[in-house]
């Protein structure tokens, strides 16, 4: 009850902000208008909890909190202290958060519904990884942004599904069992499709290594969601594969400890660079072990963190939406209009193709609208991930962050508008 009280009174207190901030504009004083523009939006988001139909809109509205913060103090989310915000390993670490927090609402379940859903997954999947990154593609030929801000652009496009898809297929009632099975395909098949698509379509406006891109999609994206299942396996009652797990635990343990006191320096002087690039993805293989096991028995101690997982995915996004805002402050201000029309128009094609293109080839209703938001809702966290480890987070990132912002307005109100109309 204490909680609801406090988030009733920043709702009220917010309305009150967007009065003050009026004020404030029309009198012409500026020094106020950047502190209290801030204020607005985070009690706005924070009271939109205590109201019913709006409650399904505050992670979007946290997303715009992140816009507006790194629009109006971009220095202070670009360094703290010596940690740089932007650094690859922090980038990384994050990302992983994000989509191990992606993983705990998957399970091995998931792959097996496949078998019943052939059909819908076979044409979702087919959409999901053509109709987005082709539209990228002829957009950056209409709008003719700089050649990273382009292939940022396609990086979206060429993106998995990711958990905004599910939850709005959940909101709009239809077909969870096919949507949480596209998200599962789609990111087992990104590795090899996404940076196929970058390869093909994006090669010409930044340098892209197929091989390093698939390697580091398996680091961000496979291994920390790999690690958030290995619980299924822990739960089961299969002694043999926790024999095999726990084996593999030790060595684990072992082999990172090794690294540490010196191996990684040995073979880094009589390994290429490709295989060392083998070795890192081996390296964070071991350490998924460890954090899955550990994450079991924390699970056991604290049979509530499970419930929080998702919402560490939220913040990581989040997160990055900050950051990249403020790391790409100065292309927003110039081209930001624009790259939120092309969002726009690239997440609404997603609809309407996926849609239409899954009501010609004759699935069920619920399918078809499942297939439209699987298409037209993009993991952000992967391409945003990929843009920072690649170290062109304010140019590549650009296009995720817009579009994560602008997807998940569309999403919730199409998602609501469908759950009204029940097929």
């Amino acid at each position: 009850m204490k909680i609801d009280r406090i988030q009733q009174f920043t709702f009220w207190l917010g309305l009150i902000s967007i009065v003050l901030l009026f004020i404030t504009f029309v009198a012409g004083l500026e020094n106020l208008l950047k502190p209290l523009g801030v204020v607005t939006v985070i009690t706005l988001a924070t009271g939109m909890a205590s109201r019913k139909s709006l409650k399904s809109y505050q992670y979007t509205a946290w997303i715009i909190v992140a816009i507006v913060c790194g629009l109006i103090y971009p220095s202070a989310f670009l360094k703290w202290g010596n940690l740089d915000l932007r650094n690859k390993w922090v980038i990384l670490f994050i990302v992983q958060l994000v989509m191990f927090g992606m993983g705990t609402q998957m399970s091995f379940k998931d792959f097996i519904n496949i078998k019943s859903i052939g059909k819908g997954v076979l044409v979702g999947v087919l959409c999901l990884f053509t109709i987005m990154p082709l539209a990228g593609y002829l957009l950056i030929h209409v709008f003719h942004f700089k050649p990273e801000i382009s292939a940022g652009v396609i990086l979206i496009g060429a993106c998995s599904s990711g958990l905004a898809s599910n939850v709005m297929t959940y909101l709009a009632r239809a077909n969870l069992t096919l949507s949480v099975a596209m998200t599962a395909v789609s990111t087992l098949l990104a590795p090899i499709i996404t940076p196929f698509w970058m390869k093909v379509l994006a090669g010409s406006y930044v340098h892209i290594d197929f091989l390093n891109m698939c390697l580091e999609i398996i680091e961000i994206v496979i291994v920390p969601i790999g690690a958030a299942m290995l619980i299924e396996v822990f739960k089961s009652d299969s002694k043999a594969w926790i024999e095999r797990i726990d084996i593999i635990f030790i060595i684990s343990i072992l082999w990172l400890i090794a690294q540490v006191f010196g191996f990684w320096n040995f073979l880094s002087m009589n390994l290429s660079d490709t295989i060392m690039k083998v070795v890192e993805v081996l390296n964070f293989i071991c350490g998924a072990v460890i954090v899955g096991k550990l994450y079991y028995h924390a699970t056991l101690s604290y049979t509530k963190i499970s419930r929080f997982m998702p919402m560490f995915s939220m913040v990581g996004i989040v997160y990055f939406t900050l950051v990249t805002t403020a790391a790409s402050r100065e292309n927003i201000l110039a081209i930001g209009l624009l790259m939120l029309m092309v969002a726009v128009l690239q997440n609404s094609l997603g609809y309407i193709l996926g849609y239409w293109i899954s009501r010609g080839l004759r699935l069920d209703e619920d399918s078809c609208r499942t297939v439209a938001f699987e298409v037209a809702l993009k993991n952000g966290g992967m391409a945003l991930g990929l843009a920072g480890v690649m170290g062109k987070l304010a140019t590549m990132g650009l296009a995720a962050a817009v579009f994560s912002a602008w997807m998940n307005i569309s999403g919730s109100l199409l998602g609501n508008y469908w759950r009204i109309r029940k097929v």
